[in-house]
């Protein structure tokens, strides 16, 4: 059993610390608002830390589950940070869907204390982390890789090293690209046969079964029929994780023309005060417009 620090319990982060806790590593945890930590441990028993540092001291592990960069450099950076508080031989594991940049940062700040880093985002959403059934993409050395995964099994069904650092953030990246592609074409195909006169139920029934089947037709169209979208990943989360993508794509040269369009049909949802709504509440700009375009 190892003994961890997990720092970030949102609805992601609450579960999968719940999670190494159920398995029997020792835990404390961090947040920064401390009612969250004080409810986990009354959940799962285990310590909180008044700060990141704190919290890191004395770990094998120290987990992040964040918003974003630079809720990520809060909470690992300065001198009461995560970082600080590493000690040599530990490894510090970032789940944050965060730019690859980012990702060397914290290697290079996990180095200078002796410790090891991995960039681990993980894909499933709430259910996964709740079910401890989340796909984990990681990347690290070999060393570092080899002693974080036994650990992150406790929440993750299936945990993969990509390459070395930053490997993680990127394969999250074309995670999310796929994604948001799948999400606009069944968008449009649910549209299209209502207006279409079809029974939209046996429709997709049908096609679910063939080459159009996807995890979010399987998990999300009955939603979408209903107008359902007060649950999920947010469009505001979306929008954050895309634009991570299209700032590499304009470093590494890849051309991302449904991405981006994408990404400024989320951007109509924000302004329609949808930013809390599930993503596949990209449905409802082809609801709403007269000619099915998705231009009101």
């Amino acid at each position: 059993m190892a003994s961890c620090a997990f720092l970030g319990l949102g609805v992601m982060g609450f579960p999968m610390a719940g999670h190494l806790a159920r398995v029997g590593h020792e835990v404390c945890v961090y947040n920064r608002t401390r009612a969250k930590a004080e409810h986990w441990v009354q959940a799962h028993g285990g310590s909180l830390a008044e700060t990141p540092r704190e919290a890191a001291a004395g770990a094998d592990l120290v987990m992040l589950c964040l918003g974003n960069d630079d809720d990520v450099r809060s909470v690992a950076g300065g001198d009461e940070g995560a970082a600080a508080g590493l000690n040599s031989g530990a490894v510090l594991v970032d789940h944050t869907t965060a730019s690859a940049e980012l990702a060397h940062e914290l290697a290079q700040a996990a180095r200078s204390r002796g410790a090891g880093f991995v960039d681990a985002p993980v894909s499933g959403g709430q259910a996964g982390a709740e079910n401890g059934a989340l796909t984990i993409m990681c990347g690290a050395a070999k060393s570092d890789f080899a002693a974080a995964a036994p650990v992150l099994e406790a929440y993750g069904r299936a945990v993969m090293r990509m390459g070395d650092v930053g490997s993680g953030q990127l394969t999250k990246m074309v995670n999310q690209i796929c994604i948001a592609g799948l999400l606009q074409g069944l968008s449009e195909g649910v549209a299209f046969a209502k207006r279409a006169g079809l029974d939209t139920d046996r429709v997709v029934d049908v096609i679910s079964k063939g080459a159009a089947q996807s995890w979010q037709m399987e998990n999300r169209w009955k939603t979408m029929v209903a107008g359902a979208f007060d649950f999920g990943f947010a469009v505001d989360w979306m929008r954050k994780d895309l634009a991570i993508c299209l700032d590499e794509a304009r470093r590494n040269g890849a051309s991302l023309p449904v991405t981006g369009l994408v990404d400024q049909l989320y951007r109509q949802v924000q302004a329609a005060k949808g930013g809390r709504l599930d993503t596949s509440s990209l449905v409802t700009l082809l609801d709403a417009a007269p000619d099915g375009t998705g231009r009101n």
